[in-house]
């Protein structure tokens, strides 16, 4: 796949200049990309996007690059340097989104901050993801994936009772600053058709997590009590877990007001007489007494295998399903038939296969446009097609050191340091 040919998506001819790094920036950009925008990403000499330094890696390109990077463009501009932070100037005139995520006022201190580029291009989208957002006493704390689901709260509620905090599995922080960074920019593009003014996006990775929050927040602020971790349980419906099997677990979740299915899921356990006991009559008295029902249920379902729970207990629309690993998820057939998995032709690495876009429109549907740019790969095309800079000067600007047209981190160096 060429990243500089888009077939036509929902975002067609909108021009991003994506000076976002690692995770919650890029992934946002990505989203961007997957619906047909061209995003230029533009990384700092002489080494990019620290992303690139993180594994795995095949044929030394970091694969953890590629999963948020891929079908962008890459260009490098010394943004420090006078004539690379005019440079950049000019490419914002031909801009519709620029994007960064560097801790506050860092743009400004280059000379390119939100003011100055919505003064330069009224129609401009400048987005801006950090970990406390660009206002409040915390703007200047720098701020990770981590630190925010700490200080967020979400932490707190995962994991078990009376065991040490747990991390989701996935960078939360990061994937939820990301979305609402998107999301943000989608309706300031929309409001921008009607007023014909752009304008700034302010992301907080802190404020994400608060708003992810949902039920928990729901539940303090009418108990005052703190809500705490539960293993895989739900905080007020029973049974909504995971249960163990003969050969590994399953999922299972009981739907709020069909009374039938806990019927039903008793019968198939053989556990009829939990159906007339009065500690778990509704789902509210279930969870209530959930510490007496779990060891039942938990002894029943471990006489069968997965498979024949989710068959069994299935064919009365009970949702259930596998625990699955990776590995497991990503090869079902269900995730075969929606192409949530690609692969990709990388220059130096090969075939990369990664998650697809989830983004099903009916006319103009989020895809894969092509791998993670090499670094400063398209310096050259960029200047070109944006602003008429032809390839001779381009290279007299790369002798300069104000671009770079190649390069990148020394990955058998740093893995071998």
């Amino acid at each position: 796949m060429s990243n500089n040919t888009h077939a036509p998506g929902p975002l067609a001819g909108i021009r991003v200049l994506d000076l976002t790094w690692v995770l919650a920036g890029p992934y946002a950009a990505m989203i961007l990309c997957d619906l047909g925008a061209e995003v230029v990403k533009v990384e700092r000499p002489p080494h990019g996007d620290v992303a690139r330094t993180t594994g795995p890696f095949v044929n030394n390109e970091s694969m953890y690059f590629q999963s948020v990077n891929r079908g962008k463009r890459s260009i490098s501009i010394d943004l420090r340097s006078d004539e690379g932070r005019d440079l950049f100037l000019r490419l914002v005139d031909e801009a519709d989104v620029v994007m960064e995520n560097f801790t506050p006022g860092v743009m400004d201190k280059l000379g390119i901050g939100p003011d100055t580029l919505l003064e330069r291009n009224p129609r401009l989208i400048f987005a801006s993801t950090s970990g406390f957002g660009q206002t409040g006493p915390w703007r200047d704390k720098p701020a990770l994936d981590i630190i925010v689901q700490g200080m967020g709260g979400v932490m707190s509620i995962t994991g078990y009772p009376d065991e040490p905090p747990a991390r989701p599995g996935t960078s939360i922080g990061d994937i939820c600053g990301g979305l609402y960074t998107a999301i943000g920019i989608l309706a300031a593009l929309r409001e921008r058709d009607q007023s014909g003014y752009g304008q700034s996006v302010d992301i907080s990775m802190l404020d994400c997590q608060i708003a992810i929050l949902e039920n928990a927040v729901a539940r303090y602020f009418t108990t005052r009590q703190e809500p705490g971790p539960l293993g895989t349980r739900h905080p007020s419906a029973t049974p909504f877990q995971a249960f163990p099997t003969a050969d590994g677990w399953m999922v299972v979740a009981l739907s709020w007001g069909i009374s039938a299915q806990w019927e039903l899921f008793c019968a198939e356990l053989g556990l009829p007489e939990l159906v007339g006991d009065e500690r778990f009559e509704t789902s509210f008295k279930r969870t209530e007494n959930h510490a007496e029902l779990e060891p039942l249920l938990f002894g029943a379902t471990r006489k069968q295998t997965t498979d024949h729970w989710v068959a069994v207990l299935g064919q009365y629309g009970i949702p259930i399903g596998p625990l699955n690993t990776i590995g497991q998820a990503v090869n079902q057939e269900q995730i075969a038939a929606r192409e949530m998995i690609t692969t990709v032709q990388h220059p130096v690495a090969g075939d990369v296969t990664m998650a697809a876009s989830p983004l099903k429109l009916s006319r103009t549907p989020g895809r894969v446009y092509g791998y993670g740019p090499l670094f400063g790969q398209d310096t050259c095309a960029v200047l070109d097609e944006w602003l008429g800079i032809p390839a001779e000067q381009t290279a007299a600007l790369a002798e300069a050191g104000i671009v770079l047209t190649e390069g990148g981190p020394d990955i058998a160096a740093y893995l071998s340091a």
